[in-house]
């Protein structure tokens, strides 16, 4: 190895291929905070290890199986990149896993993230990392690692990606769903959504640019509001008031309504032999869907089957348990109501 010092040499540096070190440093010191808010009992590491270690006794489990779940936010990011709105979009990712965690029952315990963009902006990457940090306090769960890249050639110009990764424990013999438990005659309950939460954003992208309106002008179905500022609604998230329920035994099972809409999604968690029969009427259709089915010429089949139509999840309850399950949802501030029942196929 040359003993010439780096000030005289004329070799390249990683700065020079368009990887910038110090903005990563100045990236990790700022989110240190933020994933410090998130602690809870069995996770209280701080960041920079290898890997991050949780303590499940600590937690409260005896026995626990666990689960594991990976998402994305997918093209709703290519909104936020165009009009700077980066605020929500780590809530969406967090709750694109924790929901899907809590339809098997399982408690959120830990969250990491994977931000993947071409110049570092260190700005817009800490705001993103907030918005994963409120999703984390929302969840319960720790916010306890994560990896940035930066790979200029890979993406252009002020394009990101995420990728998020939940952990969760549930006890043995409490996992959802139920199937041998359920029948014909058990109902749905709807949760209300808070528009199109984290899916067919491609399609809305697409009804947009037919539309002939910019993402600044005033949304056609939400006052006072911006399109930008209505379709960047993040997405829902249902633990603390569901989660109680299914350790009370309450729900037979669960369904987390993401891409697939309303039509292939409830199916995950429903026995052979049954099948979810939506009473369409039971709930108005929000503004939002109206005017995407109606600018887009979309039938209500497709909107149905790409959309959560303002059901963001659903559990299956018996008929005797309907109103106990209804009335802790409505007192803890959630939109809920039957939307329909389990038939035999």
């Amino acid at each position: 190895m040359s003993d010439t010092p780096d000030s005289l040499r004329n070799g390249l540096t990683y700065a020079d291929a368009g990887v910038d070190i110090d903005a990563g440093e100045m990236l990790v010191d700022a989110i240190k905070p933020l994933a410090k808010s998130t602690r809870r009992p069995g996770a209280e590491a701080a960041l920079g290890g290898f890997g991050a270690l949780f303590d499940l006794k600590a937690a409260g489990f005896e026995d626990p199986l666990i689960v594991a779940t990976t998402d994305g936010v997918g093209t709703k990011l290519k909104i936020a990149i165009e009009t700077g709105r980066h605020d929500g979009v780590g809530v969406d990712l967090v709750a694109m896993c924790v929901n899907d965690l809590l339809a098997q029952g399982a408690e959120p315990l830990l969250f990491l993230d994977y931000y993947a963009t071409g110049k570092l902006d260190v700005d817009a990457a800490k705001r993103v990392v907030a918005g994963i940090a409120e999703g984390c306090r929302q969840a319960g769960c720790a916010l306890v690692g994560g990896e940035t890249a930066e790979m200029p050639g890979m993406y252009g110009g002020g394009d990101y990606d995420l990728a998020g990764f939940s952990l969760g424990a549930v006890e043995r013999g409490h996992a959802l769903p139920y199937l041998d438990r359920q029948q014909a005659g058990d109902l749905i309950i709807g949760l209300g959504s808070s528009g199109p939460h984290s899916n067919g954003y491609s399609l809305i992208r697409k009804v947009v640019e037919k539309s002939g309106l910019s993402w600044a002008d005033d949304a056609p179905f939400a006052r006072d509001r911006t399109l930008a500022q209505a379709l960047m609604e993040p997405t829902r998230i249902y633990v603390k008031p569901v989660l109680p329920l299914m350790k009370a035994g309450l729900v037979k099972g669960a369904a987390h309504i993401t891409g697939g809409g309303l039509v292939e999604n409830p199916p995950r968690c429903i026995a052979e032999g049954l099948q979810a029969s939506f009473d369409w009427d039971a709930w108005p259709l929000p503004h939002v869907f109206q005017w995407l089915g109606e600018t887009g010429g979309i039938s209500d089949h497709e909107l149905r089957r790409t959309f959560n139509c303002g059901v963001g999840f659903i559990l299956i309850v018996s008929p005797e348990n309907a109103e106990p399950v209804l009335a802790a949802l409505l007192n803890a501030g959630e939109v809920a109501f039957v939307c329909g029942q389990l038939t035999a196929a």
